[in-house]
């Protein structure tokens, strides 16, 4: 009887381990921590468009790490809106080559980290 007990208590020890774990290394994938200067020099911004281009990152980067908190199903809806008001204030900002430019780096960039499952 103890021992089962004991052997309980250590699976489900592992368990919220492995749990715990997981959560860590999902909310690391929403944590959108970037080199500003290294995407400015992809895009070419001028020197206008970099700030501008700083506080819309800083906020989708916000919305993501929001969306972290919350449940698979809400989680999913939170990220979608945040994509879609980033691109579409990025769109203000950035003239049509540079905006193709930073869709590639965003897509790539939400593929690697497995935010578009």
């Amino acid at each position: 009887m103890i021992l089962t007990m004991v052997a309980m208590l250590s699976m489900t020890t592992a368990f919220a381990e492995g749990e715990n774990a997981a959560n860590v290394s999902n909310v690391e994938a929403y944590d959108l921590n970037i080199n500003m200067n290294k995407l400015s020099d992809a895009l070419e911004l001028a020197d206008d468009q970099k700030e501008a281009v700083e506080n819309i990152h800083h906020t989708f980067a916000a919305e993501l790490m929001f969306a972290a908190q919350y449940g698979k199903n809400d989680r999913k809806a939170l990220v979608d809106r945040a994509i879609s008001n980033d691109v579409k204030w990025m769109r203000y900002v950035l003239n049509e080559k540079q905006m193709h430019t930073y869709l590639r780096l965003l897509n790539a960039t939400i593929s690697n980290r497995g935010l578009n499952k």
